[in-house]
């Protein structure tokens, strides 16, 4: 506190100016600090001049007067001169680039960014070269043949597939010289070809590269429907699925429209389920009576039945020249919406009429008959007449089929 007092009792008789030293900053905030201390010291300080500014010779010349006004307008801000060449020759000091300078700044920076506006859309526009196709070896193209690839077929059975006719009717055509495959007319239905690499003409008119897929169908048939795929028949239960046929191409656009055709049939006066496809080795393994699948009816009968009948019926008939016994015969309990007794009569060879001559010869007579079950497949219960649903994997299994 004694250096503190002796300090600010010396500054008292100093008197800084323009001419005497000058203070560093770091000095003088320790002088102000003692000066608030002491009440009575008052200090007159005052700070150096700024450095001057180094000023431009000034150009000899006629114009020599214009640079030094510009530049002194421009007081303390800081600018770059330009040497400029005048009209005359004579060199001029400016601040300013020229204008043709500036003219030529804009046009180059225009041309760069041009150029790189063109080259980013010719990389959006640019098209990618189409990729070769890859080569597979001889083994690859065995391995997908033998798993992948349909192999030919028999040009009747491709014909029939193909929504041309049915098998028989399409041996026919190719009988009649109607069907040529690669420019030569066919005669043997039992040419192997292939519709992807073959060319087939039927008619004149090209068969379709691409088969149709496999359609499996169950259909509720109504009674007055006939299960026929001719053209004169006008009650036959395939044009129950008109409306089916005609929406084909909206669902499958670029594939051609099946031909449908019932498997096994059901007579005119018979309900219930009935299978619809185009595929026909499908329909000879449902339908042959190799495959065992057993099939139910469901019996409306006209009068009483007693235990003789029921005994008669199990003990089956001739149908054909052949014995035919049924499986099951069963009465069911009677209902009270329904007067008329029904049998449920389960057979599995599926010759033509079986059940109706089961019961005519028991001394029976039908009121209606339906079918309601084949194999493990039974009819849906919700199903109305007339009606249609697409059969499923676990359908077709059902049904005994396993491809």
């Amino acid at each position: 506190m004694a250096a503190i007092a002796a300090a600010a009792t010396a500054f008292t008789t100093l008197h800084l100016s323009k001419t005497s030293f000058v203070l560093p900053r770091r000095h003088l905030r320790t002088v102000i600090t003692s000066s608030f201390s002491t009440k009575t010291t008052e200090f007159n300080i005052t700070f150096a001049p700024p450095k001057p500014k180094p000023q431009l010779q000034k150009p000899s010349g006629p114009d020599s007067e214009s640079p030094d006004s510009s530049i002194s307008d421009l007081g303390d801000q800081l600018y770059i001169p330009w040497i400029v060449r005048d009209e005359n020759g004579n060199l001029t000091l400016q601040t300013t680039p020229p204008e043709r300078f500036l003219k030529a700044l804009a046009h180059q920076s225009t041309q760069k960014k041009k150029k790189k506006d063109d080259k980013s859309a010719a990389s959006k526009v640019k098209p990618t070269a189409p990729s070769a196709e890859p080569k597979y070896s001889k083994a690859a193209r065995r391995f997908y043949n033998e798993r992948f690839r349909e192999p030919p077929q028999r040009l009747a059975k491709v014909l029939a597939a193909a929504g041309v006719a049915s098998r028989r009717s399409s041996e026919e055509l190719i009988f009649q010289g109607k069907v040529t495959v690669n420019g030569s007319v066919c005669n043997t239905p039992q040419t192997k070809v292939d519709p992807g690499r073959d060319v087939i003409y039927v008619n004149g008119n090209r068969l379709a590269k691409k088969l149709p897929p496999k359609v499996y169908l169950a259909l509720n048939k109504p009674k007055g429907y006939i299960c026929s795929s001719g053209e004169k028949e006008t009650k036959s239960v395939l044009s129950l699925f008109d409306d089916f046929v005609k929406s084909w191409n909206k669902k499958n656009p670029g594939l051609p429209k099946p031909r449908l055709f019932t498997v096994g049939r059901l007579d005119v006066a018979t309900t219930g389920l009935i299978i619809v496809t185009n595929d026909g080795e499908f329909a000879n393994k449902v339908s042959h009576p190799s495959s065992n699948l057993s099939k139910e009816y469901i019996a409306t009968i006209n009068g009483a039945v007693n235990k003789r009948h029921l005994i008669t019926i199990s003990e089956g008939t001739v149908i054909e020249g052949v014995h035919c016994t049924p499986d099951l015969v069963e009465l069911l309990p009677q209902q009270p919406d329904i007067s008329r007794p029904r049998l449920r009569i389960v057979v599995h060879e599926g010759r033509n009429h079986e059940v109706r001559e089961l019961v005519k010869n028991a001394g029976l007579q039908i009121h209606a008959l339906k079918r309601v079950r084949i194999g493990n497949f039974r009819l849906p219960s919700d199903l109305a007449l007339g009606k249609h649903v697409e059969l499923t994997t676990a359908n077709l299994r059902a049904l005994g089929w396993k491809s």
